[in-house]
């Protein structure tokens, strides 16, 4: 994944906001890498209980990070996917090789939470982990884990969508009980993806500066014989500007569209022959500052087993599908890779720098995309992406999209 570009204009400042300082482990990259023999980062050795992904986890945890040698420098543990999340706080021992919760501190049934560690190796280098876990659900009872965030402002391609902790077996009487408006007002119709995931969307992109509101009346709703829902909250977002780019992975260009005019043209390097990238319509879904890239995650593996990369600090990470399609920057890959030729394992790369840097393309379109946005591929040679691999819902027409909901 590689490329470059040329500045777009002046005040490229990038926030690095903690939100999106670190990932776990995803799969894609490209270009040459030797990384056989260099000593292991602190990101190897980072441990985080539960283990990432984790369900079940009691009021009590345990939780605590732990690291053999170096420095937590950061910790932060938030509940997600709560209408107000909350941060969870610990303590990071004198040593800086620990990091426990307050004593006396409870974790909430039935929620989700997220772990994020930066911490630094002997010789200063800073490297980072995400892991989420989920805490116990009383027994017979049923949660929905949506996105986006309360209170967020998303690109025009949002679409609401939530998974559920059981199989739902009354999908009907779910859906009734999840209300998506906005104002001004479109129609919003729900689309069914197997039993464990719903999704909302309108006909078209919203309108930037339209008000979403759900209204989840989940609380007794039963969902399968004897299982019943306990949410009852309101969350609302707003969808800001508009802004669709287009990668065009033929010509290895990506053209950034903002409300109607072009912004930039960007070169890009697409997935390569042999790990080519999906066509079709993508939503930038998480967004991370650096993140892990590990081929063995996503099937890219040598006889040995291990990954056929291991990048432990990939910058500017744009997550596009569940698969672990992203669009991120690119420092190992030669410059006049970008805008030439594809190399990639799928994903899509900008040139950048290590350690990142907004005036590098990778940087520059890092700063200015949201969560929501939309990413089109076009001249692939690959199928178009399945509209359940991430937030790629609008690969569907409206008649398809409104054969999915239970309420027909």
């Amino acid at each position: 994944m590689k490329h470059v570009l040329k500045r777009a204009g002046q005040g490229m400042t990038f926030a690095l906001a903690w939100a999106g300082l670190m990932a776990g482990l995803t799969g894609c990259t490209g270009g040459d890498l030797d990384i056989g023999n260099k000593p292991r980062s602190a990101a190897d050795v980072i441990r985080v209980t539960p283990e990432d992904g984790a369900k079940g986890v009691g009021p009590q945890g345990p939780l605590e990070v732990r690291l053999p040698s170096g420095r937590l420098e950061r910790v932060k543990v938030v509940q997600i996917e709560d209408a107000q999340p909350t941060e969870i706080h610990g303590l990071i021992s004198e040593d800086g090789l620990r990091w426990t919760l307050d004593r006396g501190t409870r974790l909430d049934l039935a929620a989700k939470y997220s772990v994020d560690v930066v911490a630094l190796d002997a010789h200063g280098h800073r490297s980072a982990r995400h892991t989420t876990f989920t805490t116990r659900v009383p027994e017979r009872r049923f949660i929905g884990y949506f996105k986006p965030e309360n209170r967020a402002t998303v690109g025009t391609g949002m679409i609401v969508s939530f998974d559920f902790n059981r199989e739902i077996e009354n999908r009907a009487a779910v859906q009734r009980a999840i209300r998506v408006s906005s104002e001004p007002p479109v129609e919003i119709v729900g689309h069914w993806f197997g039993k464990e995931r719903l999704d909302f969307r309108p006909r078209e992109y919203w309108k930037p500066g339209t008000r979403v509101t759900v209204d989840l009346r989940l609380r007794d709703v039963e969902a399968a014989p004897g299982v019943y829902g306990i949410q009852q909250r309101t969350i609302a977002f707003t969808v800001g500007r508009s802004q669709v780019s287009l990668v065009d992975a033929k010509a290895h260009t990506m053209e950034v569209r903002r409300d109607g005019g072009i912004l930039a043209k960007v070169p890009i390097t697409a997935g390569a022959p042999k790990s080519t990238t999906y066509n079709g319509k993508m939503v930038v879904a998480e967004m991370f500052d650096v993140t892990r890239m590990n081929g063995a995650t996503v099937g890219f593996k040598k006889r040995n087993g291990k990954g056929e990369y291991d990048i432990k600090d990939v910058p500017h990470a744009m997550r596009l599908t569940d698969s672990g399609t992203f669009i991120h920057g690119n420092y190992w890959a030669a410059s006049e890779t970008f805008g030439s030729v594809n190399v990639s394992h799928g994903c899509v790369g900008l040139r950048d720098v290590k350690g990142g840097s907004e005036d590098t393309p990778a940087g520059w379109f890092f700063d200015r995309t949201l969560i929501g946005d939309v990413i089109e591929v076009v001249n692939s040679k690959d199928k178009k992406v399945d509209p359940s691999n991430g937030l790629s819902g609008w690969n569907l027409g409206w008649q398809e999209w409104k054969a999915g909901s239970a309420l027909n």
